[in-house]
């Protein structure tokens, strides 16, 4: 091995995994070889994508701290989208520099213990330098006045500030601002996976126009990649071989896997809430006690699990489909089975007749009680965002009157809604486990489904699917028992286990 192998960055890695117990895996030395070469080249400005899971920002952080042990003079920012995530690899940053024998003289002595901070830390250098040698920011800080040798872009873009086209402009004007920090000479890496169609990575720009990060060189490691015979080739397989990918796969959808792990900006819209891939179903509740317990069946098929959500408002008269869009008062039900799939059995679009005695919100409390007793649910959450305070209380005293056991349960949500509606339908309906009762088929939902666009600009009625994502989103993750595990050996703890106590009397 030459000197300059000895002083390499593959080789940085190396040494700092063989210290920690670690392998190399070989996407890493890749990612590795292909740092330093564009370090040492005239461009410097380099986008790094790799599968969620691939360790990219670990080896980001060696990769600082390689870069500070090679030249304590630099000094380096990070940025992130909020200033917690930017901590974590400067945090990580320190602890490298702390145990890495070769970087241990970078420390400053106690007595300048205010240079080894938390967000921000200088090592001993050289020069005398106004910035920091490594600095954490968050998208929205203020990093005016402040100069870098190289800046760090870790997972700007995040759902969050991504998921409409306006957050997307802001987020390029607020990168923009970099070229000020960035002295001349300098690198930029951006390290991340794209959310969006249109996403700071993508290689074409959205509007027909130049990419945001034109003329970056580019490194993309998807979790595979397939041969022209269609074998897949696992950048991970050690960790991320075909039976894990698949359950990634088949748990967070098809869309989302293909942003997240094989590194596809796409868009959202496509493929979402496909009514084809909605099953459908006749049976109704069979509910059975036998030696004291309590089974319910849906068509031969055990439940296992039930929620229920109310999306409320004030309810539109005369019944489904009319007045003004946005203002259905919507609950909804629905079951898991043991067969791993999720019954979508009632669907209840809430009508009141204005000239009733009762109030609007006790016809609605009292057509909510029904479909409690009638579908044998034990809670129903209520959505308790705008006029939906005060309905959990008037609920709970109808519930006492009808003498039904039901607990009230009341929820906030703060997930804005076209993201709360693509994440819980969007891997049901791709893996095809969301099935429909033939009654929900004939609900104003279905029209609903077909119409709805998460781009943010769609207007129209989504009451319920609103109430639909509410139900899935509570709905507890249960783990395949197709998986058969091996023999355990008994607990040794003790912990769990059954006691038996002599009893000296009789009942």
């Amino acid at each position: 091995m030459t000197e300059g192998e000895d002083t390499g960055f593959p080789a940085f890695i190396r040494g700092w995994n063989a210290m920690v117990e670690l392998k190399t895996p070989a996407h890493h030395d890749r990612m590795a070889r292909w740092l330093e070469a564009c370090m040492a080249g005239p461009n410097r400005r380099m986008l790094l994508m790799a599968f969620r899971g691939s360790g990219k920002s670990t080896l980001v952080g060696l990769f600082a701290a390689w870069l500070l042990l090679r030249d304590p003079n630099r000094r380096l920012l990070v940025l992130a989208a909020d200033m917690k995530l930017a901590m974590k690899m400067v945090r990580n940053v320190k602890r490298i520099l702390e145990r890495h024998p070769e970087a241990r003289h970078l420390k400053p002595p106690a007595n300048e213990r205010d240079q080894w901070a938390a967000g921000q830390f200088t090592v001993v250098r050289p020069m005398e330098l106004r910035d920091p040698s490594m600095a954490a920011a968050g998208i929205g800080g203020n990093i005016t006045g402040s100069r870098a040798d190289v800046v760090i872009c870790d997972d700007v873009e995040v759902p969050r500030n991504a998921d409409t086209a306006v957050k997307r402009a802001v987020l390029r004007e607020r990168l923009s601002e970099l070229e000020y920090v960035l002295v001349p000479g300098g690198a930029q890496l951006y390290v991340g996976t794209p959310h969006a169609q249109d996403s700071l990575y993508a290689e074409e720009g959205g509007d027909g126009g130049q990419p945001f990060l034109d003329g970056f060189d580019r490194l993309v490691l998807p979790v595979y990649r397939e041969e022209a015979d269609g074998r897949r080739i696992y950048a991970w397989k050690e960790r991320f071989g075909e039976a894990h990918v698949a359950r990634i796969r088949k748990t967070t959808g098809p869309n989302k896997f293909a942003s997240q792990m094989l590194l596809l900006p796409v868009s959202v819209a496509d493929g979402v809430l496909d009514v084809d891939r909605l099953g459908r179903y006749d049976a109704e509740l069979d509910y059975r006690e036998a030696l004291g317990r309590a089974v319910l069946t849906l068509g031969g098929v055990r439940l296992v699990s039930a929620t229920c959500w109310w999306d409320p408002a004030f309810a539109r008269p005369g019944g489904e489909g009319t007045g003004k869009a946005g203002d259905g008062s919507v609950v909804a039900a629905v079951f898991g089975g043991e067969d791993g799939r999720f019954y979508l059995h009632r669907v209840l679009y809430l009508a009141v007749d204005p000239k009733a005695e009762e109030t609007e919100a006790d016809q609605q409390c009292r057509q909510v009680a029904r479909l409690i007793a009638d579908a044998h649910l034990p809670a129903i959450h209520i959505e308790i965002n705008g006029i939906g305070r005060f309905l959990p209380g008037l609920l709970r005293e109808r519930l006492r009157h009808d003498r039904l056991a039901a607990a009230v349960v009341e929820q906030s949500s703060h997930t804005p809604k076209a993201r709360r509606i693509l994440e819980a339908f969007d891997a049901l309906l791709a893996d095809r486990r969301l099935l429909a009762h033939r009654l929900v088929w004939e609900t104003p939902l279905i029209r609903e489904m077909r119409d709805w666009r998460p781009d943010g600009r769609y207007r129209g009625p989504d009451d319920g699917l609103d109430a639909v994502a509410g139900c899935l989103g509570a709905e507890p993750h249960r783990f395949d028992r197709s998986v058969r595990l091996p023999d355990r050996r008994s607990d040794w703890r003790g912990a769990g286990m059954p006691t038996v106590a002599a009893a000296d009397w009789e009942l």
